[in-house]
């Protein structure tokens, strides 16, 4: 099912992607991407990708393509050949990584047996919910289905305690929807009033599935969708959460009943088999004080309508092809723009990646990551670190104080490369070639089980919260951490093949980006032993927040389609770890230069042009219209484009790189400069 697990302080991560055979890329880079016609200093992203975009289809199974899709493809690829492999063996130890992973690959690709079982795997469920009689029963029906990883009204499980960061508390948060967010149910644009009745139209189709007739379905649809609503309304919009004093709200078991008298809280915890705390993090008080009020104001049949909606929604992937094709027609074909689905065998890679993915890692990087890489890794990150550090010394706007504290922070980050060298391993979870549902239900159980565990212990600096082929890296404000998993160590991102021009301007500014995290909005929140605590002084506070107010405003102005612009607030996290990372990484490489020497011009580009076409064609993407619009509205990372052309047209390194002019596109007369 799809997994609604909580977790209160999700790393900030950065999207990232691309492939070595897409890439002519040895000593230099692809040059038949380029659209030379244009001009560099005029839409750079266009000068160094319009070739491809021009030239490239987006597969039909997809919403976007380019660097990260077709990187992420070719580890789908070699996964394939793991878990085809494992999944044929018949004589592996039970209980092993090979059994796992096979047999629960085995019962992903097994359509005819789904497709026998029809939705009779979700009928257990359905009875479940019909028995519920009264308030009581329904607390314990939302603990039943929390276990189960479907989100119903709210979020719920243990993660580090954001004031205290060495231990892990149980969080609280708002959630219940269906659509991605709040603004599908409240905002009065005339898209989201037809996401509205499209929604409702899938609702109902789903009810009918299961034999309800067109009234009673379009009725049960319409209740949910009130539901919904509710809780939407109650809700924080996706900026507001950006805020980590809007994440954070620690009371004691009495001050929650107060919040929610309607609601216990204890025989919740108790029927979750969550160890018994004394407080825990309500991370919005105001949404469950709305919650209490619907429990008195909903129906029980009203709330089992909800429930049941919950549980067919969150099972549909896994049942028979009518289920699959109705959610996909919602989901992908309508809020994505995608015109068909993937590949089954493509569908049971990542669900395998998903459930058991330390298994399939290890396989993984037995095939693809190379121990060098490591070293090399370490070398640049340990460069790059060296350049944010003279950038910090050398920052004019901020006072000793505040810098004294920056440099400790920025002293105690640590590193991860490539893959766990600390396994928790899956014993006591049991996989099996039979259902796939099942296996999906049996696999989620175990991975929230462990993470009630959690609560009440200390925090494990070892856990990864990626897989080792996840093409991607993130930064854990908690932890203090940069982490990048082996599967972005490859070309384009990370090329041995390539000169160090490529590598600075691709994963040297992803190790920037990263770090950068660790200032931005919200990671300048966090101090150096990650807890949340304002250690700037107010003057020097107000210095980074105006800073911060130019970058909101560029990105604001950038518009997607028409009238459909950028929002600068929900992608400012990003766009200043872009924007950092990407000066940082350029100090870099120049102080390698200083060192190593300066290397010829490569396809009549000079080291300093090599970098900032790094950068760029690492962001070679091509989306649809309707994930565009997706992505404005939930994603907080900024459309490719202007990833590209927003932090180079506040660097003054790229004006003089191309010998832009004032006045060309790519030089704002009024340049945003942080870090």
């Amino acid at each position: 099912m799809r997994s609604h697990r909580y977790y209160l302080t999700a790393a900030a991560a950065v999207l990232l992607a691309l492939s070595a055979t897409a890439f002519g890329q040895n000593a230099g880079f692809d040059v038949a991407r380029m659209d030379r016609s244009a001009e560099a200093c005029t839409d750079f992203f266009q000068f160094a990708n319009g070739k491809w975009v021009e030239e490239t289809k987006i597969p039909d199974s997809e919403s976007r393509w380019g660097s990260f899709n077709i990187l992420a493809e070719n580890n789908r690829e070699l996964l394939r050949g793991v878990l085809e492999k494992a999944s044929s063996n018949g004589s592996s130890a039970k209980g092993s990584d090979t059994q796992m992973i096979g047999d629960f690959y085995g019962s992903c690709i097994a359509e005819d047996a789904i497709e026998k079982a029809g939705a009779r795997p979700l009928m257990p469920m359905l009875r479940d919910i019909e028995k519920i009689r009264n308030r009581e029963d329904l607390v314990r029906h939302v603990a039943k289905m929390h276990n189960m990883g479907i989100g119903v009204i709210f979020g719920f499980g243990g993660g580090p305690d954001l004031k205290d960061s060495k231990m892990n508390i149980a969080n609280a948060g708002q959630g219940g929807l269906s659509m991605p967010n709040k603004d599908y149910y409240v905002d009065g644009d005339p898209k989201f009033k037809e996401n509205r009745d499209k929604f409702r139209e899938y609702m109902q189709k789903m009810f009918m599935l299961l034999g309800s007739d067109e009234e009673k379905a379009r009725k049960d649809a319409f209740t949910v969708m009130r539901i919904q609503t509710e809780l939407a309304y109650a809700s924080l919009r996706r900026v507001e959460l950006r805020d980590p004093d809007k994440r954070y709200s620690k009371v004691s078991l009495e001050e929650a009943g107060r919040i929610s008298p309607n609601f216990s809280w204890k025989e919740y915890m108790a029927f979750r088999g969550a160890p018994e705390v004394d407080s825990f993090n309500i991370g919005q008080p105001d949404f469950f004080k709305a919650v209490n009020a619907m429990l008195e104001e909903t129906s029980i049949e009203e709330w089992k309508t909800y429930l049941k909606w919950m549980a067919i929604d969150a099972a549909a992937p896994l049942l028979s092809k009518d289920f699959r094709d109705a959610s996909f027609d919602f989901y992908g074909r309508y809020l994505q723009g995608r015109k068909e689905q993937q590949p089954r065998w493509r569908q049971c890679v990542q669900a395998t990646d998903g459930a058991i993915g330390e298994a399939l890692g290890q396989e993984y990087v037995k095939q693809a990551f190379k121990p060098e890489a490591k070293d090399r890794m370490n070398e640049l990150i340990d460069n790059l670190f060296a350049a944010f550090r003279e950038r910090l010394d050398n920052l004019e706007w901020m006072g000793d104080e505040t810098k004294a504290q920056a440099l400790s922070k920025l002293l105690t980050f640590k590193r991860k490369i490539g893959y766990p060298d600390k396994l928790r391993g899956y014993e006591g979870l049991k996989i099996e070639r039979g259902s796939y549902m099942g296996n999906v239900q049996r696999t989620t159980e175990f991975q929230i089980g462990r993470n009630l565990k959690d609560i009440g212990q200390p925090v494990d600096p070892d856990r990864w919260f990626m897989t080792p082929p996840t093409v991607n890296a993130y930064y854990s404000p908690i932890l203090n951490e940069i982490v990048f998993p082996a599967g972005i160590l490859q070309p384009p991102f990370f090329n041995f093949d390539a000169d160090d021009a490529i590598n600075y301007g691709a994963i040297g500014a992803v190790i920037g980006h990263e770090i950068t995290h660790g200032f931005d909005d919200q990671g300048s929140r966090f101090d150096a032993e990650g807890n949340l605590k304002m250690w700037w002084t107010a003057d020097d506070r107000k210095q980074f927040d105006d800073r911060a107010a130019c970058v909101v405003n560029q990105f604001s102005s950038y518009e997607v389609q028409p009238k459909l612009f950028m929002d600068g607030k929900l992608t400012l996290g990003e766009n200043i770890a872009d924007l950092g990372g990407l000066t940082v990484a350029y100090d870099a490489y120049i102080r390698s230069l200083e060192k190593n020497g300066r290397p010829e011009k490569i396809d009549g580009f000079t080291p300093e042009q090599r970098f900032f076409l790094g950068w760029a064609q690492v962001w070679a993407v091509k989306a649809t219209q309707e994930f565009e619009r997706l992505q404005v509205s939930t994603d907080p990372h900024a459309i490719a484009r202007w990833r590209v052309n927003g932090p180079v047209s506040n660097m003054p390194q790229f004006a003089k790189a191309y010998g832009c002019g004032n006045g060309s596109e790519m030089v704002r007369k009024d340049y945003c400069q942080i870090w």
